[in-house]
């Protein structure tokens, strides 16, 4: 592929990507993964969980706010962490904000 479109940078190579691979079975698959995953302190680190979650919605919904996008990802938080974080970010907050709190 690389020979037939030459050097990119990544955001090209991404638009490709989905254009080729993204239909309705990986939509669900993403929208699938993100409504499963709920945030286990046991098992999840907070880094990986949390920027799984946001590629997931940045791929799918790419017109969402990186806002709406960390909200989104705070309703997957148990009650006593996303109270936790909402006590320690405040709005507007990044996503390194959320991931600190956690």
């Amino acid at each position: 592929m690389r020979q037939d479109h030459g050097k990119h940078d990544w955001p090209w190579w991404k638009s490709e990507v989905i254009t080729k691979l993204a239909n309705n079975s990986w939509s669900f698959r993403i929208e699938n993964s993100f409504g499963s995953s709920i945030f286990n302190s046991e098992k999840d680190k907070p880094l990986t969980w949390f920027l799984k979650l946001k590629d997931g919605l940045s791929d799918l919904h790419p017109d969402m706010s990186d806002s709406m996008i960390n909200m989104k990802i705070l309703r997957k938080c148990g009650g006593e962490l996303k109270h936790a974080v909402k006590c320690r970010c405040v709005d507007p907050c990044s996503s390194e904000d959320y991931i600190n709190a956690m």
